[in-house]
C-alpha cells in the first residue's frame, strides 16, 4: 500500500507544531514533509526532532529555500541529517519573469547549489508551482529548462499546480517519469467553491481525477506522495478526509 506523507505547510496557521504532529499520528499518518519556516533556528529544529520522536513520525523529505541551500549548505545538511531526511527540494522563486536563457541559468544555479547536499548523500530537486509552465514562445517551458541543467536534479511534481497552469498533468508525469522522486497530492475546488480556502479542496473532494493521476504516478520513479492544501480552514478536516480518500487510490 502506498504510504502518504503530509506537507506540514498545510498546518502552518494552526500552531503549535507539536499538536499537529500528534494529530497526524493519531489519524494514521507515518510520514510528514517539512517546510522552510520550521528550520529557522536550532531550537526549532530540536523541537521538531523531539516531536517526530515522540509521535513515531518520519520526515523523509522537506522543502528548503534556495538561500539556505546556497548560502549555508553545511547547515542544510545538518538539519537534514538531524531529522532523518532522504531528500530536499527547493520549492519556489520570487523572480518568475525570466526568458528562456534566464530559466536555463536559474536551473544551473539550483543544480550547483545542490551539489554539496548530493555529495552528502541526499537527493535534491525542484518543486514546481504554475509559473514553470509559462509559454516562452518556444518548445521548452521553464520546467524543461530548469531540469535540463543537470540529470541529477530531481523533481517533486505538484500536480494541482500543473492543472492550474492549464497543462495536462498526465503529459508531464509521463515526460519526467524517470526524474520524479515525489509528487504533491492536492485538489482543486469546483469553480466558485471554497473561496475562503483560495479555491483548493480536500483531496478526493475536488475536480482532479486522482485515480487516473495516481495510476500514472505509480508507473514512475516517484517514491513519496505528499498530501497538501495551501490554505485549509480546518487542518484536521483536511488531513482526515484527504488521507481517507488517498487510501482508495
Amino acid at each position: 500500500m502506498t504510504a502518504f506523507s503530509y506537507q506540514l505547510y498545510s498546518s502552518r496557521n494552526f500552531p503549535p507544531m507539536s499538536s499537529t504532529l500528534r494529530m497526524l499520528a493519531d489519524l494514521g499518518y507515518t510520514q510528514v514533509e517539512g517546510f522552510g519556516g520550521l528550520f529557522e533556528t536550532a531550537e526549532a529544529v530540536q523541537g521538531l526532532k523531539a516531536g517526530l520522536s515522540e509521535t513515531g513520525l518520519s520526515m523523509p523529505t522537506a522543502h528548503m529555500s534556495l538561500g539556505l541551500v546556497q548560502d549555508e549548505p553545511a547547515r542544510a545538511i545538518e538539519i537534514a541529517r538531524s531529522l532523518g531526511m532522504a531528500a530536499v527540494f527547493v520549492p519556489h522563486t520570487t523572480d518568475q519573469d525570466r526568458d528562456a536563457s534566464g530559466w536555463s541559468a536559474f536551473g544551473r544555479e539550483i543544480a550547483e547549489a545542490g551539489k554539496p547536499l548530493q555529495d552528502a548523500g541526499l537527493k535534491f530537486g525542484w518543486h514546481n508551482h504554475d509559473f514553470e509552465f509559462n509559454d516562452l514562445g518556444g518548445e521548452d517551458r521553464p520546467l524543461d529548462l530548469i531540469l535540463s541543467a543537470s540529470d541529477d536534479l530531481l523533481l517533486e511534481l505538484d500536480v494541482a499546480w500543473v492543472e492550474v497552469s492549464g497543462q495536462d498533468p498526465l503529459k508531464w508525469i509521463s515526460k519526467y517519469a524517470e526524474r520524479l522522486l515525489a509528487a504533491h497530492v492536492k485538489d482543486i475546488a469546483p469553480e466558485g467553491k471554497c473561496v475562503d480556502e483560495d479555491g483548493w479542496a480536500d483531496v478526493g473532494h475536488g475536480t482532479m481525477d486522482w485515480k487516473a493521476i495516481m495510476a500514472a504516478l505509480k508507473n514512475t520513479s516517484a517514491e513519496y506522495f505528499v498530501l497538501e492544501h495551501d490554505n485549509p480552514s480546518n487542518d484536521r478536516r483536511f488531513a482526515e478526509r484527504s488521507l481517507a480518500a488517498a487510501k482508495t487510490l
